[in-house]
């Protein structure tokens, strides 16, 4: 049976070691020292690193884990990423034979031109980087709205119970801007009393889920008409421009500047 262990590191990230209690496959690790430190703590041997995207934060760890392990490193073919062994692309695979695991990739960009997201199926995991969060999405610093809102639309084509391990910590403010953007929706409410609950105790709030983020999540739900009507009344989207792309670029230019 395959594990997934959260790793915190630096402020609010998360980076993700999958497991079977002998080998290990680490995404997105940032920093190689915490991961260094949690495969000595649970005896486990690096057999793959995987990447979503360019940042440092995601990547700044690979060269040190790699004087460490000699191990594939697999990465979106469009980023710009030293170290890389596989490069990959929508509709790629990626086996791991020493964990029997099996890995489809997406092409999710928006945040970066060449983001990537991993899905194992027979899990029901995915691994999204910073293109879906809890309760949110990341930031456009290299894509448009048409294609952060194509690669939401596809993570929420995934089945409901698939379990979203996104890379931050951002859940309260993600739900605090949820709230206006659509302050009537009963979910949502119920779903920030229990998060809030989460974080007083320091628990994390991920992985979140498919269903979870379809039913709260104001990126996800940029076709209901009580966000375009909450935009509209805020003046950030004319009447006449309801579409989604447009309610959508306007949740993300609010969400900027929320506070």
């Amino acid at each position: 049976m395959l594990s997934v262990l959260t790793v915190p590191a630096f402020n609010d990230n998360y980076l993700w070691i999958i497991h079977d209690g002998v080998h290990a496959a680490v995404v997105d690790p940032g920093d190689a020292t915490p991961i260094l430190a949690a495969l000595e703590k649970h005896q486990l041997s690096l057999v793959a690193i995987l990447l979503t995207h360019h940042h440092a934060d995601h990547v700044g760890g690979v060269a040190k884990l790699l004087q460490h392990f000699n191990v594939p490193v697999f990465a979106p073919r469009k980023d710009p990423i030293a170290n890389v062994s596989h490069p990959l692309d929508e509709g790629d695979a990626v086996n791991i034979p020493e964990l029997d695991l099996h890995l489809s990739v997406l092409a999710v960009p928006g945040h970066t031109l060449g983001h990537i997201a991993y899905v194992a199926a027979e899990q029901g995991w995915l691994f999204c980087g910073d293109t879906l969060f809890a309760g949110g999405c990341g930031r456009l610093f290299e894509g448009t709205p048409t294609q952060m809102l194509a690669s939401l639309d596809k993570l929420a084509a995934l089945p409901d119970h698939t379990k979203v391990y996104c890379a931050h910590e951002y859940t309260i403010s993600n739900l605090r801007f949820a709230l206006a953007a659509e302050p009537d929706n009963a979910a949502l409410a119920a779903r920030f009393k229990a998060e809030q609950a989460k974080r007083e105790v320091d628990i994390p709030t991920v992985p979140s889920t498919i269903g979870l983020e379809k039913s709260t999540n104001p990126f996800l739900r940029a076709r209901e008409p009580a966000i375009a009507d909450q935009l509209i009344a805020a003046g950030r989207v004319s009447g006449n421009d309801k579409g989604a792309v447009a309610v959508f670029a306007a949740l993300r230019a609010w969400k900027n500047d929320f506070r």
